[in-house]
């Protein structure tokens, strides 16, 4: 072949593997490690998005806030407090933080909901319109998907809807995740439902195994909070529904993080292992090893930052050492 045919070749063959669609779940790691930055005050360190840790491959955004002059809509944008905290953080900062995290390979999500947010999506309209304002904000903010933490109940069909309209839009590079209270993913809870209906574009469900009490487990034995087993007897459950890369383990970084549920990384670890390999159990143990099970979630990376790291430094370096 002459070099001229030889690079005309390349070329199209370059061509042909840029025009492939891009499999969002291929650009993360094995196994992630999670954490939600917080745009607002509380008592846990107040961070710019640069000075989240290079430990973290998804950093959720918290959170988009209904749009009360819109129904269904959402905004976002550096919180005013924040922002003063920080000694100044503008909307453009915050982008040109996003952009220099992505080229380092971190992915984000725009997260929907917390503990105090929500989002009406009672019918077509606030579908739409929701499907627009979180489109935009993706496409301005340079932010790969969308995290579902909504808390406090949802329509389910409008829901999937949504989801399915805004991936649409955005392309096959959309990244989903979910994150479910345990309660909402026990037999006949919403998330169950929403992840039945939207499986086959969903990325990674980190349910919060914490403020929660006790849950049943998958064996039907029941497990309290803060051990292995609680994490464990109930991951089985997802795992019984998705691939093990979409299912990962939500926790709190410090005991402040959280009401109740804080466990330390060594039990985090731990449960990793049980359900990885079979190693490292409580009373539950799987019938089989989910070697390729996602990762872990934390709440938050700021109080994570606030304790120097005390979460993700062990979590991330035992994410590394997984089959």
């Amino acid at each position: 072949m002459s070099a001229r045919r030889f690079l005309t070749a390349l070329a199209a063959t370059a061509l042909t593997v840029l025009a492939l669609p891009v499999d969002a779940s291929a650009a993360l790691p094995k196994h992630q490690l999670t954490g939600y930055w917080q745009n607002f005050v509380n008592g846990a360190k107040p961070l710019r998005v640069s000075d989240v840790p290079n430990d973290y491959d998804v950093v959720a955004l918290a959170f988009a806030e209904a749009d009360p002059t819109r129904p269904g809509a959402v905004t976002f944008g550096v919180d005013p407090e924040l922002a003063g905290k920080l000694g100044g953080y503008t909307d453009a900062d915050l982008k040109a933080d996003i952009a220099a995290k992505k080229a380092r390979g971190t992915t984000f999500v725009l997260s929907v909901g917390g503990e105090k947010g929500n989002v009406d999506l009672s019918n077509d309209a606030n579908v739409a319109n929701f499907v627009d304002s979180v489109g935009k904000i993706l496409t301005d903010y340079g932010i790969n998907g969308l995290d579902i933490d909504l808390e406090h109940g949802f329509n389910v069909p409008n829901t999937a809807k949504a989801i399915r309209q805004l991936r649409d839009r955005v392309g096959d590079g959309f990244v989903l995740t979910m994150a479910p209270q345990t309660l909402d993913v026990q037999p006949g809870g919403s998330y169950l439902e929403l992840i039945d209906s939207v499986k086959d574009v969903l990325t990674v469900v980190h349910t919060q195994y914490y403020n929660s009490g006790t849950m049943n487990g998958c064996d039907g034995k029941v497990y309290s909070q803060g051990s292995v087993d609680f994490m464990t007897a109930q991951a089985c459950g997802l795992l019984g529904k998705l691939r093990p890369d979409q299912v990962s383990l939500g926790l709190p970084a410090t005991p402040s993080a959280a009401g109740s549920g804080y466990v330390e990384p060594a039990v985090v670890n731990a449960a990793l292992d049980c359900l990885t390999s079979g190693a490292n159990c409580g009373q539950y143990k799987p019938d089989t090893g989910h070697p390729e099970l996602s990762g872990v979630m934390t709440w938050s990376i700021n109080w994570d930052v606030t304790d120097g790291g005390s979460f993700s430094g062990p979590v991330r370096k035992h994410l590394n050492e997984l089959p």
